[in-house]
């Protein structure tokens, strides 16, 4: 599903460049002094910058955060040992003297050898140029003001209505001598909040129900909130409390650090350059300050803390989307000077052989991304960047787990001309995070989860169980075996087998390696791609569509989707099963924000360039809307309610406990068990499957789960329910069952039957029994 979805960030970075332009090293720094920082006294300011290729280093400071130039600019002083370089500030003197009495914004200048230092250059010259890019893949440029990598805010999007030329941050003849200081964005030197960011929930993540979801997006339709906080950090809290009814236990939301996104503004009616996902990091320190209502200087920081605090008091984790495989300074674009043209923003103006993975040559980006190159992420002082701003995110911001963008490039082993994935390098970044970040306990406690998009583009990259202990991953395989199940009969082959593998916890993926179930995060629909209404509602994506709707280029072509006919009542059929299946399997399952109320963008599958009602959540209504998300929530409250559908460990098919009951038991329409020669048959489309509860401590002595992939009714003929015990209808998905009480209320469910008794089930449907 990513490959789509690369294409459109493709069009974006064009899109954006026309505007823009048409471990040892860790243990030697004390990294979190990085940055800007006040000391205990806040008398002094001291920044601290990274470079090892640089040759002279100032600071520039400024009194505003755009369209001025600076009041004040120092030369650093570099430690030959850490390749650090800072400069002390004296409160009193930026203030007295250059007249700073309120924040202070600032960024750096960089000379190197391929641009080389003299005491005659001034803004806007090309005095001392070598070239754009040296042997050694140099692209230092003093023209262009550079973000610090570790500020905790930034002043502003490269990009605003009243700076709209790109082109000030790119290199090349055209270019290079065109000034970016008074545009471009700036750190901000903030003291340290202390605001609270409440109790962190501390819950197993094998009992999470994830709701991934944007922050402006949530609540940019809702109407019962103040205009001024939808679509803010403000409003999503208000939301705490809808997601706790719900039964979500962790909200995920799509990347909140800063990008930019912005340019949305200035032709708010369009999909023009726009950068709705978020998929382009600009910093991995600030909250991205367009959530906030509060955009002051800190504002933005405290905003996000008291909406942290909203979700802890709830009694639900915080998890946010992290894009360390590249960066939002792009790759090169083309134009008058070819490949010699690139952004310079941040990274790549200060080290760029550093930061990037780039060909053997060191002249072009090595890319697995499809979006400008590959982050570096073999080279320890890039991981250091990594690794600090994860644990600010953790610490200072609240954060309770990471889900990580193409994370197969954190598992690079290779930083230049090359690329492997190799879970065994202990000096990868996924390791590395591990050992530094600790994820929470199997058991729950202190600790944070770690979710890999277990794919890139390239090489050795589709690693879809193939992560090193210590991270989960969302489940691809999955996906595409419930998809291929539901909507591809007669076209695709999947054996009972692989959905019995797949609905048990996948332990072909995760249980060679130590893993257990939960480290596989179920999910059938997330941003990238249909939502779950919309899979079974399209046969093909539906990109072109006008304004808001689209028109979004890319997209993935293989969706495994199946309009059901036509018929409206056989989709809600189909989206009911889809979602039972995923809340019945062992593992984390992962819904998509307003998937609760058959959410739709009409068939668009791309809309990562629609900041529009496209994307945004509605909050209103209908009769079918609204019986789906009582079935969802009755859902979710069912598995919540009973352990044995959430395994620690794989299920065993023995009797554990002395009871006559295996502890999980396969079973074929015919009451039978089911065998391999079952498993194994491609033309078998239906499986049943019992869980004894008492082995887990469930109220439900047992339960039995049976799916019929036909397109025709198949008779299931019931198993042993346990002595004394018959089976009760918790839900059945058919057509016939529509309405609020399609799933029964506890101590409503219908008697069914003992053993042998024989239930019809519907086509494409599933139903849920217990034993009492």
């Amino acid at each position: 599903m990513a490959h789509g979805i690369r294409i459109g960030y493709g069009l974006l970075i064009a899109t954006l460049l026309a505007l823009w332009p048409s471990g040892k090293a860790k243990a030697a720094i004390d990294a979190y002094s990085l940055g800007a920082r006040y000391d205990g006294t806040q008398s002094n300011i001291t920044f601290k910058v990274y470079s090892s290729r640089a040759t002279r280093i100032e600071v520039w400071l400024y009194k505003t955060p755009s369209g001025a130039q600076e009041v004040a600019h120092y030369v650093m002083t570099k430690d030959s040992t850490t390749n650090i370089w800072s400069k002390t500030a004296s409160v009193s003197t930026l203030q007295n003297t250059y007249g700073i009495t309120g924040p202070v914004y600032y960024g750096y200048r960089a000379w190197g050898p391929n641009w080389t230092y003299s005491s005659s250059w001034t803004k806007g010259s090309s005095i001392g140029f070598v070239k754009d890019i040296d042997a050694a893949g140099n692209r230092f440029n003093p023209n262009k003001l550079l973000l610090d990598p570790y500020t905790r805010e930034i002043s502003q999007d490269p990009n605003t209505s009243s700076c709209n030329d790109g082109t000030i941050y790119a290199s090349g003849a055209s270019y290079r001598a065109i000034d970016s200081g008074a545009c471009a964005p700036k750190g901000i030197v903030l003291a340290t909040d202390t605001s609270s960011i409440g109790t962190k929930p501390t819950g197993a993540f094998k009992d999470d129900v994830v709701y991934e979801v944007h922050v402006r997006g949530l609540t940019m339709n809702d109407t019962s909130l103040p205009i001024y906080q939808r679509g803010t950090y403000a409003g999503a809290a208000q939301k705490a409390s809808y997601l706790a009814s719900l039964g979500v236990t962790a909200v995920e939301f799509l990347p909140v650090q800063e990008t930019q996104n912005d340019q949305n503004d200035i032709d708010p009616n369009s999909d023009t350059g726009d950068n709705y996902w978020g998929y382009m990091t600009l910093n991995w320190f600030a909250p991205d300050r367009r959530y906030a209502f509060d955009k002051s200087a800190g504002g933005p920081t405290r905003e996000w803390k008291a909406m942290v605090k909203a979700f802890h008091d709830a009694g639900i984790k915080v998890y946010v989307d992290t894009v360390y495989n590249h960066t939002g300074e792009g790759g090169p674009w083309g134009g008058t000077d070819g490949l010699t043209v690139y952004n310079l923003l941040s990274w790549r103006g200060l080290d760029n052989p550093t930061y990037y993975s780039l060909t053997s040559d060191y002249q072009h980006p090595w890319d697995n991304t499809g979006v400008g190159g590959n982050y570096n992420t073999h080279n320890p002082i890039a991981q250091n960047l990594i690794v600090d701003s994860l644990a600010y995110w953790r610490d200072a911001l609240g954060v309770d787990g990471f889900r990580f963008d193409l994370a197969s490039v954190l598992g690079n082993t290779c930083e230049h001309g090359c690329y492997n994935f190799d879970k065994m390098d202990s000096g990868n970044a996924l390791n590395r995070i591990v050992a530094e970040l600790p994820p929470r306990p199997a058991s729950g406690g202190a600790g944070i989860e770690l979710i890999a998009e277990p794919w890139a583009i390239g090489g050795n990259s589709y690693q879809v169980g193939g992560f090193p202990s210590g991270w989960s991953e969302w489940n691809g395989m999955y996906r595409d075996a419930v998809r291929q199940a539901q909507n591809k009969l007669g076209v695709a082959t999947v054996t009972t087998g692989t959905l019995a593998t797949r609905f048990a916890g996948s332990s072909d993926l995760y249980g060679d390696d130590g893993r257990q179930p939960w480290n596989s995060v179920n999910f059938l629909v997330a941003h990238d791609g249909f939502t779950l209404s919309d899979l079974y509602a399209y046969n093909t994506k539906q990109n072109s569509q006008a304004w808001p709707y689209g028109p979004s280029d890319g997209g993935e072509d293989n969706n495994n989707s199946w309009d059901q006919g036509g018929s409206a009542l056989n989709q809600r059929r189909a989206t009911r099963t889809g979602m039972a299946l995923m809340l019945l399997s062992a593992g984390v399952p992962m819904m998509t924000g307003g998937d609760e109320a058959l959410r739709t963008t009409f068939g668009n599958n791309n809309p990562y360039n629609l900041d529009s009602v496209a994307n945004w959540l509605l909050w209103s209504r209908d009769s079918f809307e609204s019986d789906f998300q009582t079935f969802t929530q009755r859902m979710i409250a069912f598995r919540k309610t009973h352990p044995a559908l959430r395994p620690a460990t794989f299920y065993s098919g023995v009797d554990n406990n002395g009871n006559v009951m295996e502890q999980l038991r396969w079973f074929k329409p015919d009451g039978a068990q089911a065998d391999s020669a079952y498993f194994n048959d491609g033309n078998n489309h239906a499986i049943a499957w019992r869980i004894d509860g008492s082995e887990f401590g469930d109220s439900a002595s047992a339960i039995y789960i049976a799916y019929n992939g036909w397109s025709a009714q198949v008779n299931f003929v019931l198993p042993w329910a346990g002595n004394g015990k018959q089976w009760y209808r918790v839900t059945d998905t058919a057509t016939w069952n529509e309405g609020a009480n399609t799933v029964a209320v506890p101590g409503s469910e219908a008697l069914i039957g003992g053993e042998y008794a024989t239930y019809g089930l519907e086509a494409r449907s599933v139903l849920v029994l217990i034993a009492k």
